[in-house]
C-alpha cells in the first residue's frame, strides 16, 4: 500500500524514538559518577590522568578495602568500567570500609597516599584537618525509611562507628542517625557497619575538588 508523504515522515519519526529508546537501554553504565575512590584522589579527570593503575595503593592498605575495577569486580555492585577507568583503585564500603588507617600516631600519612608513586592520591596526613581539607570521598545518606532508630528500635552502631563522632554522625533520639554532610568524608565504615540489610546507610560519591 502506498503511503502519502506526511505518513512517511510520522512512521520514520516514530521508528527513530524507538530505535533511540533501545539504545538508551544499551547505553554503558556511566562509571564516574558512581565510583568511590581512595582517599585524597584528585578531582576525577585529573585523577585518571595521572593514575597508572600499579595497585601500590591497594597493597599498602592494611585493611584491604582498595581494589582495582574491572567488570568481575564491579558486577557485586552494578559498576561498569567506563572508558579509562579500568584498572583504576575504587573502594565498595559495604564490602570493606576506608579505616583511615586506624592509628593514634598523628602525623603519619595515610598508607595509600604514600603509596601513590604519582600523587594521583594527594598525601594525606592521619589528622582530623588534615583529613577534612584533603579527603572526600564521598558523603553518607540515611534512608529513614529503612533504618531501625526512625522505626521504633534503637541501634546506633553507624553513629558509634564513625571516626567524626558527634560531627559527621550525631546520635539523636532513639539513637537516629544525624548527618552533617560538612564534616562527612566518605570512608564509609557507617555502611560497613550498619546491620540492616540493605543497609540503611550509604556513601554516595560527591564531585572532588
Amino acid at each position: 500500500m502506498d503511503l502519502t508523504r506526511r505518513e512517511f515522515t510520522k512512521n520514520t519519526a516514530l521508528l527513530g524514538a524507538a530505535i533511540g529508546t533501545g539504545l538508551a537501554f544499551i547505553r554503558p553504565a556511566e562509571t564516574r559518577a558512581e565510583c568511590i575512590r581512595p582517599p585524597g584522589a584528585l578531582p576525577e579527570d585529573e585523577f585518571l590522568s595521572k593514575c597508572i593503575r600499579c595497585g601500590q595503593c591497594g597493597d599498602a592498605c592494611p585493611n584491604r578495602c582498595i581494589t582495582q575495577l574491572s567488570e568481575e569486580t564491579g558486577k557485586t555492585f552494578s559498576i561498569s568500567p567506563g572508558t579509562g577507568d579500568e584498572g583504576t583503585p575504587v573502594i565498595f564500603p559495604r564490602q570493606q570500609a576506608c579505616n583511615l588507617c586506624n592509628s593514634d600516631r598523628q602525623g603519619d600519612a595515610l598508607l595509600c597516599t604514600d603509596a601513590c608513586p604519582t600523587g594521583a592520591l594527594r598525601l594525606v596526613k592521619k589528622d582530623p584537618d588534615d583529613l577534612q581539607r584533603k579527603v572526600q570521598m564521598g558523603v553518607a545518606e540515611v534512608d529513614t525509611n529503612l533504618c531501625y532508630s526512625y522505626n521504633g528500635s534503637s541501634c546506633g552502631v553507624c553513629v558509634r562507628a564513625c571516626p567524626f563522632e558527634r560531627k559527621a554522625l550525631k546520635a539523636g533520639l532513639m539513637e537516629r542517625p544525624m548527618l552533617d554532610p560538612d564534616y562527612c568524608i566518605g570512608c564509609g565504615l557507617c555502611e560497613r557497619s550498619c546491620i540492616r540489610y540493605p543497609q540503611a546507610i550509604t556513601v554516595k560519591p560527591v564531585e572532588r575538588m
